[in-house]
């Protein structure tokens, strides 16, 4: 557990720069010592200090909460930072954190940047930017920073060793879809000429009348030439729209959750299911089977791949195959119909619980971990609100083992829990949410909360017996 004068400082910090936002309204001004500010000149002095600092990291009694696989352990690099969603490290371990909490007062910031000076885990400087605009993704690569509003993607130019941008954002691409159910964005930075960009659907399974029942579906679903899909933009445009991009892949509800596979370079995602199959067709479903179904689905993302979404859910408990939406003819018994045969869209590579929320996606691509995560995808599931009568599930980090070709090799298991606390009132009763999972450069694990704002680095104590140099393991 952490000290009192440990959250004090935490807290002094986090107002300190909050109050600062107030005067300032695009950067607060820089908390780095001299000291601190030489060492960010890229020197390989610096590269050293910081090697050697990565074994003094403090991991907290408690894990900061969470409880984790034995040989693990966690320290809270930051906390109470607002709603804290996906986050981008840079090669030097500097964190960049996408806050996304509107209507708060003092604005929040839209980015937070936090360093470890001393190298025990925690954050000793946290810098704000961009205030009163809030989002969920945000990637990094060749110093620039990539952050998604909810109707546009921003890219800052941040000088080595700076924590805040040299001038302020251009706009990559703008006026994106923001109405309806799902407006969060998310960025992935593949390389120069390509930026992947979630625009997810406006609605839950686009009806005439949105989540009301006996409500048809629409088909053609008009929304599928402008949401529910991935699109690509050229990152290092200006001013593009929409139309200036490409759709990647279509039939995607809601892709929060979006990485890329470091060896292959191929796309991978974790879909948001749909929701209301009880509530919408009582004739078709009782309440287990709509606390239950449908699965969230994990899937490889191909160009010009079709998920199958609005027309198709995928039933992991009953059928195990892509079922036809009761809005379209489905009748919990249907895989085809009026057109629409669902065994010819993409097909999940796993499946996890109906309505847990996945948000964040990561493939473990360091050596600090055991040589079984590496390759494998970790999952942040925030946890769902639509499963009643059964109590509200996710709230937690699943490990999905893989191969280094980007194939399933195992069953998924649960890596970290407990952020939410006692399952009572679930989700508003929540404690912490788990949102954005990424990897430091020294094979750290980092989980963002957007309930608690609170940041973990999780890393590995325990005892190592295999091989962790295999060349085949090399790239």
């Amino acid at each position: 557990m952490r000290s009192n004068r440990t959250r004090t400082h935490a807290y002094v910090v986090v107002l300190a720069t909050l109050l600062a936002a107030c005067s300032e309204p695009t950067t607060v001004p820089s908390a780095l010592s001299s000291s601190d500010a030489a060492a960010d000149k890229g020197s390989s002095h610096d590269d050293q200090s910081r090697e050697r600092h990565r074994g003094r990291v403090q991991c907290d009694a408690d894990n900061g909460g969470i409880t984790l696989p034995a040989g693990f352990c966690a320290v809270v690099v930051a906390d109470n930072l607002g709603a804290a969603r996906h986050m981008a490290i840079t090669p030097k371990g500097d964190i960049f954190v996408a806050i996304n909490q509107p209507g708060a007062t003092p604005p929040p910031f839209g980015i937070m940047a936090l360093r470890d000076v001393n190298g025990d885990g925690k954050a000793d400087v946290m810098q704000g930017f961009n205030p009163g605009k809030g989002g969920s993704g945000i990637d990094w690569g060749n110093g620039r920073l990539y952050f998604g509003e909810n109707d546009r993607v921003l890219r800052y130019r941040v000088r080595n060793g700076d924590l805040t941008p040299s001038g302020g954002p251009e706009t990559v691409v703008g006026g994106l879809p923001n109405t309806g159910n799902h407006i969060s964005k998310t960025v992935v930075l593949r390389d120069d000429r390509t930026l992947f960009v979630n625009i997810g659907s406006a609605t839950n399974a686009c009806q005439v009348a949105d989540r009301v029942a006996q409500s048809p579906g629409i088909n053609p679903c008009p929304e599928l030439p402008f949401r529910a899909g991935v699109w690509v933009f050229n990152p290092l445009g200006t001013n593009q729209t929409e139309a200036s991009g490409s759709r990647y892949a279509a039939g995607y509800r809601n892709m929060v959750a979006l990485a890329l596979q470091p060896r292959t370079g191929e796309l991978f995602g974790v879909q948001h299911g749909r929701d209301n199959l009880f509530q919408n067709w009582p004739q078709f479903y009782d309440e287990e089977e709509g606390a239950t179904q449908p699965a969230e689905e994990f899937v490889r993302i191909a160009r010009g791949s079709d998920n199958g979404w609005p027309y198709c859910y995928f039933d992991a408990v009953n059928h195990h195959a892509k079922m036809l939406a009761p809005e379209y003819g489905g009748d919990d018994m249907k895989t085809s119909g009026n057109g629409i045969d669902c065994a010819s869209y993409n097909q999940p590579l796993a499946t996890f619980g109906a309505h847990w929320a996945p948000n964040g996606l990561h493939f473990y691509d360091g050596r600090q971990f055991p040589k079984r995560y590496r390759n494998g995808a970790f999952i942040a599931f925030h946890g769902g609100f639509n499963r009643a009568p059964l109590p509200n599930e996710g709230f937690n980090v699943m490990f999905q083992p893989m191969t280094k070709d980007g194939r399933v090799s195992g069953p998924a298991e649960i890596f970290a829990d407990n952020f939410a606390g006692t399952n009572v009132g679930l989700p508003a009763s929540a404690l912490h949410r788990p949102v954005g999972v990424t990897e430091g450069p020294d094979g750290s694990l980092y989980i963002s909360d957007d309930k608690g704002g609170r940041i973990w680095r999780v890393v590995f104590v325990g005892h190592r017996d295999d091989d962790e140099d295999d060349e085949d393991d090399r790239h």
